[in-house]
């Protein structure tokens, strides 16, 4: 009797099924709060549980570029997003343009202001103007498109404040240490001491789209494509909805 107690007690050990290793996602910055969302949902399915690095784009493509273990890459950008895929270091066939975003205007909530038009930023009591790194933050990088097409960077840029990250422009503002800001309309959502002056829109603006691809170095590569597959469900869709995100245009 106790030889089969002992043999029923190891069998039901290896029965045990075995957690699951989470996976990693490198995720642009801005996407914070919905992905944050969607993977709350995503883990209600019984799936294995996803970490987040959150940062700059630029900055998650060199970290992928030098051998960081991701399982899954969302850029702000398709610039980004090349520099991985030129490396070699992207699943083939599973690249795909998941979101977009528009750029807007932010002003301290001690300082409200609303714009007639862009070119309201031209005025000389903006001092310090916010906005990521022009030559390496996305957002920078589509500001700076969006403010050379209207004619106005030259005149702005020795005001221009560069940050690290798109939120880190959103802190600057918040803070009081800039004047003015260029955020992602999604970021500019989440302010808590600032206000929107002004959204750029749709027709106007730079072409904002967020790839994402599984990466070739993951050992969770069946993962990782199913968590894509989520963010591009009716059910993700409602999440970034929310935050502001559109489906990529």
């Amino acid at each position: 009797m106790a030889r089969v107690l002992t043999l029923l007690i190891v069998v039901g050990l290896w029965s045990v099924p075995q957690a699951a290793s989470p996976i990693t996602v490198a995720a642009a910055v801005s996407l914070t709060d919905a992905l944050n969302a969607a993977a709350e949902e995503y883990g209600q399915t019984g799936a294995r549980k996803v970490y987040f690095n959150f940062a700059a784009s630029n900055v998650l493509a060199r970290q992928i570029v030098n051998g960081a273990p991701v399982d899954l890459f969302i850029s702000a950008d398709e610039e980004q997003m090349q520099v991985v895929e030129k490396a070699g270091l992207i699943v083939q066939g599973t690249r795909v343009d998941l979101l977009s975003n528009q750029l807007a205007v932010i002003v301290p909530d001690d300082r409200p202001r609303t714009f007639n038009d862009i070119r309201d930023l031209l005025d000389p009591g903006f001092k310090r103007i916010a906005l990521g790194d022009p030559a390496a933050v996305p957002a920078g990088v589509y500001a700076k498109q969006y403010l050379e097409k209207e004619g106005m960077w030259t005149a702005i840029e020795p005001r221009i404040v560069p940050a690290v990250s798109v939120r880190a422009a959103l802190s600057a503002v918040e803070s009081g240490a800039a004047d003015a800001g260029i955020v992602y309309r999604t970021d500019a959502l989440t302010a808590r001491r600032a206000k929107v002056a002004w959204v750029v829109p749709v027709d106007r603006g730079p072409r904002i789209i967020y790839p994402a691809a599984v990466i070739r170095r993951s050992a969770a590569q069946a993962e990782a494509k199913a968590f894509l597959a989520f963010l591009r469900s009716e059910a993700a869709l409602r999440i970034f909805t929310r935050f502001g995100f559109t489906p990529a245009r």
